[in-house]
This record gives C-alpha cells, structure tokens and sequence, in this order.
C-alpha cells in the first residue's frame, strides 16, 4: 500500500488506535506533515514514538477515510486539519489543539468573536430564561455563541443566538454524523444551516462520556470568555471554566440563590475570581465592547420602540409593564434587556426600569 497523501494522511493518522493527541503532535513536531511521517522508516517513527510506530504504520483504516473524505465532499461539510489556513486561530493558542476537527454548517463562525455559554443541563427554569436572554442580547451585539448542544442551559444558550438571527456553534462529544442527545435534533440542524457543529471525533463516534470533557476545552478555545450560567458544584461547566482559566480566557458567572444548588458552581467560581455578571453589558464591558464593525441588533429606530412609550417617563415594576404592553414576562424581558443594551432604558433598584432620555 502506497503512502497516504494529503487530508487522507491526516485522516489516517488521527484514526489510527492508540495515538492519540499528543502522540500525533509529537510526529508533526518532529516530521512536518503527516505524508512525511508515512513516508518516513519504521526506525524513525520508533525513535519519536517508540513502539507505538508499529500500531500507527500498520494499521489499515480500510473505507473510514474515503468515507470521511466523502463526507466532506458534500455542501456546507468541511475537515479543517492544522495546516489549513482557515483552522480556528482560537485553537491555535491552546496546549492541546485537535489535528484535525469536523465542521458543519459555516466554518467562517470559528475564526469570529465568540463567548462561551454553559450551565447546568438540569437548569432552572429561571437558569434557562438567563441563558437564552443572556445569550441573545450578546448575539445581538454580533457575538457568535459557544455551546455543546446538551440539554438545559446549552440549549437554551443555542435557541438565544437563533433568536436573535445571531451566530452560534455547537461542539460535540459525538462524531459530525450523530446528534446528541436525540432531543436536541431539530436544533442541532438549525445550527448546522445557521451556524455550524464541531467536533474532533470521527465520523460514527457514539455519545461516550470521556468525550465531554475532552470537548469542553475546544468551547472554550473558541471563546473569548466563558459565562457558565448555572452550576452544580460537580458540573462539567466548572471543567469548561477552568480550562478557560488556563487558556487565559475570561470567566463570568451569573449568582443565584444561595440555597439553590444550581448556583454553587457559580458561587464557587466567583469567589475564584470569576467576574460577577447581571447583565449582558458587563460582559460586553469587561471583553472591550461589541466586536468592531458590528452594530447592536435593532438599535436603528429604538427611540421610536413602542415600549418606550408604554414606559413613559417615571419607574415602573415588571408586573405594572405587564399589564401595560400585553407581552408575556418572558418577551417582556428580552425586549427591555435589549433597550437596556441600547442605553435606552436603565434598570432601577427593586426590579424597576426607567427610561433614559
């Protein structure tokens, strides 16, 4: 059998059993390209891998790479490996970047501002209400949105972005041709044509729990900062917050109750030195402002935003809003999270809003 060449010398070599990451990042270290390490002797792999060579120049991938490569033939698939020149630079820049990751949907999304959104997949209906808020005021401020597409909190992190017509990618533990877990499906295919799903396990890979770990580090590599929304004090979250840590990216956690225990991941990170965050402009704040170039969503024509007239000119508590502009609180409270990002309104003492002029 002749050498594999190009992405099918890629392919072979992050398919291969029993090399793993840091074995294949020691062979580009020491040989270039992954056609360099097939042509090279069986000697000289030994000398860097030791008997592992054996494993990597003997084993036969069979159909999985003309599959792969087959896949990625088809509209809006692509495998970005570490030589390409649109790989994620994000990635780049952590200990541990994947060889090569499977994208679909537009891999433009990885090389754009991106924050991290992540929680509890048991969240709070209050949970879910700050992170799907959170996540489209943030989207709307031209912030693509970073998730892993569990149940709960991510979920509602994705629904945000979309509701916004905002950017948002999803990073899996599964290989690109699987979806999960299986409710999330329609979801997962509105952020494969809106957005884009990442993963760096192959095709056919099932929902193992060792993967999520492993792909919390890429949510957070792609982000700017991370915001974990809720928290159990065992959460996944608080593993994708510490790599954030350690990749020198930000880390912001919304407080909650002190008797609630989807809050004392939270609590535990703040009292690390997570930033404390209420609104989405503290975020906005602490990462510089939007991201140049873009505008905030709907700020065109806010002076004329009919709720501003329903407000009127004195404070006024939710409840009173309520009744004043027949939207129900969850609606309510994104549009005055929005006027609220604009400038347009500030948010008093006692959960009341009064408009600025």
């Amino acid at each position: 059998m002749s050498p594999p060449r190009g992405l099918a010398a890629w392919l072979h070599l992050t398919l291969a059993p029993g090399i793993g990451g840091e074995t294949q990042r020691k062979l580009l270290a020491a040989f270039g390209l992954p056609d360099h390490i097939f042509s090279a002797s069986l000697t000289a792999v030994r000398s860097v891998i030791g008997n592992k060579a054996d494993l990597l120049l003997d084993f036969n991938p069979g159909e999985r790479v003309a599959q792969a490569m087959a896949w990625a033939e088809q509209p809006e698939q692509h495998i970005l490996t570490l030589a390409d020149a649109n790989y994620p630079a994000g990635l780049l820049e952590i200990p541990d970047p994947p060889s090569l990751i499977y994208v679909r949907g537009n891999p433009a999304l990885l090389q754009g501002p991106a924050i991290g959104v992540v929680g509890s997949r048991n969240a709070t209906p209050q949970g879910l209400r700050n992170a799907e808020q959170f996540s489209r005021a943030l989207a709307g401020q031209g912030w693509c949105i970073v998730s892993g597409l569990a149940l709960g909190i991510d979920a509602a992190a994705h629904r945000g972005a979309l509701a916004a017509d905002g950017a948002t990618v999803a990073v899996i533990g599964t290989g690109a041709d699987r979806i999960y877990p299986a409710g999330n499906r329609e979801l997962a295919l509105a952020i494969a044509e809106r957005g884009a799903i990442v993963t760096e396990f192959p095709l056919g890979t099932p929902a193992n729990a060792a993967n999520f770990p492993r792909r919390n580090r890429l949510i957070a590599g792609l982000s700017r900062g991370v915001l974990v929304v809720e928290a159990a004090t065992e959460s996944g979250s608080l593993i994708t917050a510490r790599l954030a840590g350690e990749q020198g990216r930000e880390v912001f956690a919304i407080p909650g109750s002190i008797h609630s225990p989807q809050s004392r991941g939270c609590h535990k990170l703040i009292r690390q030195g997570a930033k404390l965050v209420e609104t989405a402009d503290d975020i906005v704040e602490e990462l510089g402002g939007r991201p140049a170039g873009r505008q905030p969503r709907g700020t065109e024509g806010d002076s004329g935003h009919p709720l501003l007239a329903v407000l009127g000119h004195d404070p006024c508590g939710l409840d009173e809003l309520v009744e004043r502009s027949g939207l129900g609180a969850d609606s309510l409270l994104t549009e005055l999270l929005s006027l609220e990002l604009a400038g347009k309104i500030a948010v008093l003492p006692g959960n009341r809003y009064q408009r600025v002029d």
